[in-house]
């Protein structure tokens, strides 16, 4: 019953969109990024059940506006499980790794000072030197012990 009712919507999708590139026209709608969510996986993930894969690569206009958003908003894959090459001269990314290491570290140091110098020069952080006592507590003047006692 669940596959018979998940072919019924994919039959229902298809004749929504007919021959449109979009659900609702030129441009996509937060309905065609809902929708592209559900049918990518189905089209391209390898399934132990490939009945409900099989019903939508029989509809085409599903495939092709799968295809289409994939070819559009992620052209690097265009449907392959490849990253994009990495352009000539750059190297390979085991070489980038301890470069990128390192200036990610850099800038959160510059950072991090960047963020200290301006508490201090703001008066939002500030230092006072002072003597502190064992436990933390600052020692009794000479003259409040004897108010004390």
């Amino acid at each position: 019953q669940l596959y018979r009712e998940a072919r019924e919507c994919l039959t229902l999708l298809s004749q929504r969109l007919g021959s449109q590139k979009f659900f609702f026209g030129d441009s996509p709608a937060s309905l065609d990024a809902l929708v592209f969510s559900r049918l990518a996986p189905l089209m391209k993930a390898k399934l132990p059940n490939g009945k409900l894969q099989q019903h939508l690569k029989s509809l085409q206009n599903l495939c092709n506006y799968c295809t289409s958003i994939l070819s559009l908003y992620f052209p690097w894959d265009g449907g392959e499980s490849h990253p994009p090459p990495h352009p000539a001269g750059l190297g390979g990314e085991a070489e980038e790794d301890p470069h990128k290491r390192r200036k990610q570290l850099l800038s959160v140091l510059v950072g991090l000072a960047a963020m200290l110098g301006y508490a201090f020069l703001s008066g939002i952080v500030s230092i006072q030197r002072g003597s502190v006592g064992p436990a933390g507590r600052q020692p009794i003047a000479l003259e409040e012990e004897e108010e004390e006692e």
